[in-house]
């Protein structure tokens, strides 16, 4: 069955820019087939409208809180992660809807247009589910400790940056030989760090994630939290390290 796959490393405002990667597979073998690079909710939606548009199967994996009913204070899957995930320092930051209205926003805006949010790999449904590259890249990359390429001065970035892309270049060449990458991702792993190339890596790895739960059709991935307080898409922590 076609599928879909869009990773979507979603800004918490509308000022900053998203990383958007699609990627198309059809059981056995795929590729990915471009990026969008998107400000503003009316941007992303129109780039993810002009992809999905005729496509039955798709699933959409986003960095970012998608379900976040509380106004206040922290969810409980994010209160799990630091229980899960601290000695890899893959926590999560606290999450509500006074920090981080956009995510669910984003999430409501695509139930209108047919999705589900949710994580069942399902033909003919359109699903949308919330990732966390930090400790999915632990699991998948099979390192005790994440890539610290978010902080620190420049030079640290760039240098745990380039570390990244080696990992992602190993993990594309033993986890998905299937997948032919295009040029535009052949240039992001090989680029020097800069915010665009970084957010739009991390996209590709967000639909890496999900590439992974449809490939193995969830049996190989683990859900922590819930759909009705939150929830997080994971690699499984003893299947990821296998091909």
């Amino acid at each position: 069955m076609k599928v879909l796959l869009i990773g979507v490393d979603l800004a918490w405002g509308e000022k900053k820019h998203d990383g958007v990667c699609f990627l198309d597979w059809d059981g056995r073998n795929g590729s990915v087939t471009g990026f969008a690079y998107p400000q503003g909710d009316r941007e992303l939606l129109a780039a993810l409208r002009e992809r999905v548009e005729g496509r039955k199967s798709v699933l959409v994996t986003v960095d970012a809180p998608i379900v976040c009913p509380n106004r206040t204070g922290t969810r409980p899957v994010d209160r799990l992660t630091h229980r899960m995930f601290h000695r890899e320092h893959a926590a999560c930051h606290p999450a509500n809807l006074t920090k981080c209205p956009r995510p669910p926003r984003i999430a409501r805006l695509l139930e209108k247009h047919g999705f589900k949010v949710g994580w069942q790999p399902t033909p003919g449904k359109k699903t949308v589910a919330e990732v966390y590259p930090h400790p999915a890249m632990v699991r998948m990359f099979g390192i005790p400790r994440i890539v610290k390429y978010k902080k620190g001065s420049v030079v640290e970035r760039r240098k745990e940056f380039r570390r990244l892309q080696g990992l992602l270049r190993r993990c594309l060449r033993e986890k998905f030989p299937g997948l032919r990458v295009d040029s535009e991702a052949v240039a992001l792993l090989r680029d020097r760090w800069s915010k665009p190339v970084e957010d739009r890596t991390d996209a590709l790895f967000c639909a890496l994630i999900g590439l992974w739960h449809w490939k193995h059709q969830g049996k190989r991935s683990e859900v922590i939290g819930d759909r009705k307080t939150g929830f997080i898409l994971l690699p499984a922590e003893d299947e990821a390290g296998g091909r």
